[in-house]
């Protein structure tokens, strides 16, 4: 994972002041590469120890460690996206329309980028196998979440499959809890700390189904709940009220798992998505 998206889900690990040293990063991630560790400390109005601390956290040997690797992150992401633009910049209370419209899309192609190239492709393959042979499948998250596993339950309807977008908690735990045989329980929250979500893997795993976790945080509950985890790569802007960028890492994996299922059913497939559109567009 990249350094920029290693703090975007680090976040919970922070203290105050190391959240401090985050928004100053996120807000301008090359301002390391022009700041001593004494300056940045300053600028963050922290010590110079809790840098250190905040580094060590990002699993970085110290400060010199992450000014490299954030120099070599920024200029490979400089050459491959957009020459002169400040890669990963927030988005700031003067920009123009077209320079937010720009630093949104860089920041979602980034998101698909690292999302794919970090993907735990062995795991992808156990959760497209068992999907392939699930009796039941069932499909929850919260919010933006919702959204995102209601893109996989209209994709994986349309080929046929015994799919079951859940509405609300009360719902999901009663369909977690009665789960037959060969069930699996896909959950999906970028922060993996909602808990209403991690309580319905929770129950789906006590009751035989297997249970996979879509998020954004390794380490989050949502992820220790699970059987099988498919980590999306994404850093959020200030203005993050409707999970941009994360939503887009998300829906990649998302498309990732409705490939690899309709793959393994080629024919089948093809036949479902002509039908399926043949009667929603009739002549």
């Amino acid at each position: 994972m990249g350094i920029q998206s290693t703090i975007e889900a680090s976040t919970d690990k922070f203290t105050p002041a190391m959240q401090r040293v985050a928004a100053v990063m996120r807000e301008n991630p090359a301002i390391v590469l022009d700041m001593s560790i004494s300056e940045l400390a300053v600028t963050c109005s922290t010590s110079v120890a809790t840098v250190i601390r905040f580094c060590r956290v990002l699993g970085l040997s110290g400060y010199a460690q992450l000014r490299m690797s954030l120099a070599t992150e920024l200029g490979r992401e400089a050459a491959q996206f957009r020459s002169g633009m400040t890669m990963g910049a927030e988005i700031a209370k003067s920009d123009t329309l077209q320079e937010m419209a720009s630093k949104v899309a860089t920041l979602e192609m980034l998101a698909i980028d690292e999302t794919v190239s970090n993907l735990d492709f062995a795991a992808l393959d156990r959760v497209v196998a068992a999907l392939d042979k699930a009796q039941r499948i069932l499909l929850f998250g919260i919010g933006a979440s919702q959204f995102v596993a209601q893109d996989l339950h209209h994709k994986l309807f349309r080929i046929g499959r015994n799919a079951f977008l859940l509405a609300d908690p009360h719902e999901a735990w009663s369909a977690a809890l009665l789960s037959p045989p060969d069930t699996v329980a896909l959950g999906f929250s970028h922060s993996g700390n909602t808990s209403d979500t991690v309580r319905y893997l929770e129950i789906a795993r006590q009751s035989g189904a297997l249970t996979v976790a879509i998020t954004g945080s390794p380490d989050s509950p949502l992820a220790q709940a699970a059987d099988e985890r498919l980590i999306s790569h994404a850093r959020e802007s200030t203005l993050r009220a409707g999970a941009m960028v994360s939503r887009i890492a998300q829906l990649a994996i998302v498309d990732c798992v409705f490939l690899g299922v309709a793959h393994h059913r080629y024919e089948q497939t093809v036949d479902a998505l002509q039908r399926t559109r043949d009667v929603t567009h009739p002549r």
